[in-house]
C-alpha cells in the first residue's frame, strides 16, 4: 500500500456558509490527494497537499493528446454524522478499465480506495449536512510524458480533488426536456464510449449548448454508425417504462457502463420488474410516445442520480411524458438510492462503505 505523506495547508477555508447555494463543482476543499507512476517505479510518493495548480510541463500528453481518464463519485453524511460512500469499488474498477483503453496505468483498486478514504478522512468536515447536498469526489489519472511523441504513457499522475455540491440541475427533480440529437454523435464503436475520458465529454459540448439554446436540459444520443440506437442521454444513462417493461440500451463500447444505471437495474429486478437490456431503435421510442406505450423515461448518473424527462423533442416534434410529470416508479428510484446512500434506508446490497 502507498505510503501518505500530508503537507499542512498554512490557512484553511471557511466552509461554505449557506449549503443551499453550493451549486456543482464550483467550491473546492482545502486539500488533495496526488500520486506519481513511472515505468521504472511503478506508482509512488502519495502524498496529501493543499489545494492547488498542478505543475505540468508544456508537453505533457495530457494536454496535447487526451492521454487522461477520471471519476466521478459522492461521500454523503449519515443521519448519525458519519461519513459514507455508494460503491466505490465500482468506480476502481471502471476507472482501470477506462486508463487500459488509454493506454495509461491502472491504479490497483485497493490503492484507490486508500487514496480516497484517507483524503475524505482529512477533509470530513466539508461533507454537507444539508438535504440532497453531498461532497462530489473527483479521481482522475493523467499523463505527463514531457514529449509530444504519441505513444503509451511513461509517466503519470493520479488525483483527487473535492467538491462540496447540491443538486447538479438547477430545476432539482422537476422533468427536464430533451432533444434527440441528429447530427453530433458521442462515441463510436472500436472508439472511447466506454472510457470516461475527458475527449468523450468534449465532443458532447457543441450539441449541448445548441439544445440548451432550444430550451432543452440535455440531449438524446444515438449510436454513431446509423443513427438508428438510442445510447444515452447527455453525460447519462437513459432508462425507458414502456408498459410492463423499463428498457434500457445495451451496454457496448460506446456506452458507458454506468454505476447508477447498474444499481438501478439489480434494485428493480429485486423488486420482480422486467429490465429489458437491449439495442433500443429510436422509431420504437417514437412509436411509443405517439401510442401512449411510454410511461415514464430518466437518465440515472453519479452527478443527478435520477434526472426524470418529461419532454422529448425529435426532429420537428415535441413529445410530452407522463403530462411533465415524474412517474411513480422514477420517484421509486430517487428515493430508494438518495435514501440508502445517505444512510436514511437499509442497504440489502452492501453497496455502502463506511469512510469513518
Amino acid at each position: 500500500m502507498l505510503s501518505i505523506q500530508i503537507e499542512k495547508a498554512a490557512k484553511l477555508k471557511p466552509l461554505p456558509p449557506d449549503e443551499s447555494q453550493l451549486g456543482f463543482g464550483r467550491i473546492f476543499t482545502d486539500y488533495m490527494a496526488l500520486a506519481d507512476w513511472s515505468r521504472e517505479r511503478g506508482w509512488h510518493h502519495g502524498r496529501i497537499i493543499p489545494f492547488g495548480p498542478l505543475p505540468l510541463h508544456p508537453a505533457s500528453t495530457c494536454l496535447h493528446y487526451a492521454a487522461e481518464v477520471f471519476e466521478g463519485l459522492k461521500a454523503y453524511r449519515r443521519p448519525d454524522g458519519g461519513v459514507q460512500l455508494f460503491r466505490p469499488r465500482e468506480n476502481a474498477r471502471r476507472m482501470i478499465a477506462s486508463a487500459e483503453r488509454l493506454c495509461l496505468p491502472a491504479l490497483p483498486e485497493e490503492e484507490f480506495l486508500h487514496l480516497v478514504t484517507r483524503l475524505i478522512q482529512k477533509e470530513e468536515a466539508w461533507v454537507p449536512r444539508a438535504q440532497g447536498a453531498s461532497l462530489y469526489i473527483r479521481p482522475f489519472i493523467l499523463g505527463t510524458d514531457e514529449t509530444l511523441g504519441v505513444h503509451a504513457a511513461e509517466r503519470a499522475l493520479f488525483g483527487v480533488i473535492l467538491s462540496p455540491v447540491g443538486s447538479y440541475y438547477r430545476e432539482g427533480l422537476r422533468p427536464v426536456g430533451i432533444l434527440i440529437e441528429e447530427k453530433d454523435v458521442r462515441a463510436v464503436r472500436g472508439g472511447t464510449g466506454y472510457a470516461k475520458c475527458g475527449g468523450n465529454y468534449a465532443a458532447s459540448i457543441r450539441a449541448g449548448t445548441i439544445a440548451a439554446e432550444k430550451g432543452y436540459s440535455q440531449v438524446l444520443w444515438l449510436d454513431g454508425v446509423e443513427r438508428r440506437y438510442v445510447e444515452e442521454v447527455g453525460a447519462m444513462n437513459v432508462m425507458f417504462k414502456l408498459g410492463d417493461r423499463i428498457v434500457t440500451p445495451a451496454l457496448t463500447d460506446s456506452i458507458l457502463p454506468g454505476i447508477t444505471r447498474k444499481s438501478c437495474i439489480e434494485l428493480l429486478r429485486s423488486q420482480g420488474r422486467e429490465v429489458d437490456e437491449r439495442p433500443l431503435p429510436v422509431d420504437e421510442l417514437i412509436d411509443a410516445l405517439e401510442g401512449g406505450a411510454l410511461e415514464e423515461a430518466w437518465g440515472c448518473g453519479t452527478a443527478a442520480v435520477i434526472s426524470p424527462i418529461g419532454r422529448l423533442a425529435y426532429g420537428q416534434q415535441e413529445y410530452e411524458i407522463n403530462g411533465g410529470r415524474i412517474g411513480p416508479v422514477t420517484q421509486s428510484l430517487y428515493d430508494t438510492l438518495t435514501g440508502i446512500q445517505r444512510g436514511l434506508l437499509e442497504d440489502p446490497f452492501d453497496w455502502i462503505v463506511p469512510v469513518n
